[in-house]
């Protein structure tokens, strides 16, 4: 989700092209639309002159994706580039061939399936976008658990450490949950699971885990923070905990009814960015 601003100066108003052509004899205006058309070949020059100010991805080594995969998994991108995906009457392969991947994740990570059931789950366009489906997923079982009982369903939580993604903080803000952050320490730089679980309340909707900190590579205590909260789920009676915490992949939702799943950033993650959902 990114923000964009024109600011206009003289200097930037049109585009220059270094080439000598008749078709780009005059400059083009950068953020109108111009009154002529010209060749798609020297539209193509310009903005592919342009993009070539951009980093080279495959000497990123900040980046939260795979900068490189086997050509054919490119041919088979291309493939499908024009395909609408959200209609899935029209293209029921591909969202076929989508069911499959969830249903290979979830018995990846072992999820509790039986042998006549199948996972439920989505493929989503970032991991950002994947944490608020996944986040209001759980702030409706929340709700919709807090009526059932007749208590105040209004202030939701999330419980986090202070090493998380801003996208936890975004879906705390956009859809009104508090945000509870376990600060880190000297010499401990992801969550502190006795920390984390002193924050849970009746409240608490998810308690997030990250393994491979974005800060660190550094994986968090998820096994210790499962044991924390089946101990306190005991003595307080707020949830029942997750099955298998114990799985491999970034993000980690530990919720008061099942495990919700991200696979995103170093792990199981293309290039596009193709995170997942399995619960």
């Amino acid at each position: 989700m990114v923000l964009s601003r024109t600011v206009h100066s003289e200097s930037d108003v049109s585009l220059h092209s270094t080439f000598a052509s008749r078709y780009v004899r005059t400059s083009l205006p950068r953020f109108k639309m111009p009154e002529e058309s010209i060749p798609k070949e020297a539209a193509y020059q310009i903005i592919n002159d342009e993009l070539m100010l951009d980093g080279n991805p495959r000497l990123n080594l900040a980046s939260f994706v795979t900068t490189w995969m086997e050509p054919e998994c490119d041919k088979l991108m291309m493939a499908a580039i024009n395909k609408n995906y959200v209609d899935m009457d029209e293209y029921p392969v591909t969202t076929e061939l989508q069911n499959r991947c969830v249903n290979m994740i979830a018995h990846l990570f072992n999820a509790p399936l039986g042998d006549e059931e199948t996972a439920v789950g989505v493929g989503t366009v970032g991991s950002s976008e994947a944490i608020m489906l996944a986040g209001l997923a759980f702030k409706r079982k929340w709700q919709n658990k807090m009526r059932a009982l007749g208590k105040p369903c209004d202030k939701p939580n999330i419980v986090t450490g202070a090493n998380v993604q801003v996208c936890w903080e975004k879906f705390a803000r956009y859809f009104e949950v508090e945000l509870k952050e376990v600060k880190l320490s000297e010499g401990y730089y992801v969550m502190d699971p006795d920390k984390a679980v002193e924050m849970v309340d009746e409240n608490t909707i998810c308690v997030a885990a990250i393994l491979g900190s974005t800060l660190n590579g550094e994986f968090e205590d998820v096994k210790r923070l499962n044991d924390l909260l089946v101990k306190k789920n005991a003595e307080t009676g707020y949830a029942t905990p997750p099955p298998n915490p114990l799985i491999l992949l970034i993000y980690i939702i530990i919720t008061t009814r099942k495990l919700g799943l991200f696979l995103s950033k170093y792990s199981l993650e293309i290039y596009r960015k193709r995170p997942w959902i399995v619960s």
